[in-house]
């Protein structure tokens, strides 16, 4: 472009004579003709069509990649999926833009975490999710358990309440009437009826542990991903606030990005593929 336009003003100066103020004049209006052509381009972020979502191993990766994948790519995006082994990962590398959305969190954790990290991040829709249950270690069934009973449990705040009320709807442990209002943790356990060892590894670890412990408190996405069936839980949680998630940065809720994957997991495709695949799973209260 330079080059082409230095060339054009030599010629009508050698030619036509020119002055050097008019020359002058061209060349700057040349100059801002080209920076507001520039400025007016898109840039690549607006024309880019590449969708990165971050899901953990397991079943949240299959919903991207047999059902969401296919849907946003009708749309015209490339959809490349990251997959995770932890739940803190994911919420990092959303906010620092590698992602364009993750799937593999419930809202009090997203909250939480959010807070604890200052990050602007929010929930766009929710997908099924297989519950917390509580699985056989060592001991094989509910019937076994006894005085100083070993439980592997979760070790993030959110996650650790959940399985503390499971133990305590089992009758193993006592905690504060107002507890399911609360993020409680084993100090807060008023009466540890069966002696109750609690045992607080990543969630990741969890179906492992079960060679070690009496019992594990597994995220069913662990569960499922392990080759456990959700049907071989001894309990299972009560509680349908822990449906999880699809989350974007906040300043992106309302991007054609975000648009498309909350239509996507919507649709009367996705709801289908789900109830198919997912039996035993919690499902979004809006497909009810």
């Amino acid at each position: 472009m330079q080059i082409t336009q230095n060339y054009a003003l030599r010629f009508l100066t050698t030619r036509f004579g020119i002055p050097s103020l008019l020359r002058t004049t061209l060349l700057i209006s040349s100059i801002v003709f080209c920076a507001i052509t520039l400025s007016a381009a898109p840039t690549w972020a607006q024309e880019s069509k590449t969708f990165v979502i971050g899901t953990t191993v397991g079943d949240f990766a299959d919903m991207v990649k047999e059902s969401l994948k296919p849907l946003l790519e009708k749309k015209g995006f490339e959809v490349k999926l990251v997959q995770f082994t932890d739940y803190v990962q994911p919420n990092i590398a959303l906010s620092e833009k590698s992602l364009d959305a993750n799937l593999f969190q419930h809202r009090p954790y997203l909250e939480e975490f959010s807070k604890a990290k200052g990050l602007k991040l929010s929930p766009l829709s929710q997908v099924p999710t297989a519950p917390l249950g509580l699985y056989a270690g060592k001991k094989k069934s509910l019937a076994e358990v006894s005085d100083g009973v070993t439980v592997a449990v979760p070790n993030d705040p959110t996650n650790l309440a959940r399985a503390l009320r499971i133990i305590a709807d089992l009758g193993w442990i006592e905690l504060p009437q107002k507890s399911a209002e609360i993020q409680v943790t084993p100090r807060d356990i008023t009466k540890n009826v069966k002696n109750v060892k609690i045992i607080q590894l990543e969630a990741a670890q969890l179906p492992r542990a079960t060679r070690d412990v009496d019992y594990a408190i597994i995220n069913g996405n662990y569960a499922v991903s392990s080759g456990l069936a959700l049907t071989s839980a001894l309990a299972q949680e009560k509680s349908d606030a822990y449906v999880n998630w699809i989350v974007v940065r906040t300043e992106d809720v309302s991007s054609a990005k975000a648009t498309a994957l909350k239509d996507a997991a919507s649709s009367p495709e996705f709801k289908k593929y789900a109830r198919e695949k997912f039996k035993g799973y919690k499902f979004p209260a809006a497909w009810k």
